[in-house]
């Protein structure tokens, strides 16, 4: 996993590099419950948490439609558990 760099200009004209890692996303399995809009689902994720998915850019370009009931792979962040971005359907 490769390190973020960020450089800037510190109080009293120092220059100072921090190296951080990039936040981690979190990937799993939902079930869509309903279409909310051109993007926009519920998905009830494995552990029964519903959380409102948004469509991945390349699903968005292709004009991606899901059916209530599809099972996809969305992505959450560590910091927001009440949002997901769909990547893609999930296998079998």
């Amino acid at each position: 996993m490769a390190k973020c760099r960020w450089r800037g200009l510190c109080a009293g004209g120092i220059w100072v590099e921090v190296l951080r890692m990039p936040e981690a996303a979190i990937r799993t399995i939902g079930e869509i419950i309903e279409r909310k809009g051109e993007i926009l689902y519920r998905v009830e994720l494995m552990n029964g948490k519903v959380v409102l998915g948004h469509l991945s850019k390349p699903l968005t370009e292709a004009n991606i439609v899901f059916d209530p009931g599809t099972k996809v792979i969305v992505e959450l962040t560590p910091y927001d558990f009440d949002q997901a971005r769909i990547l893609d359907l999930a296998e079998g």
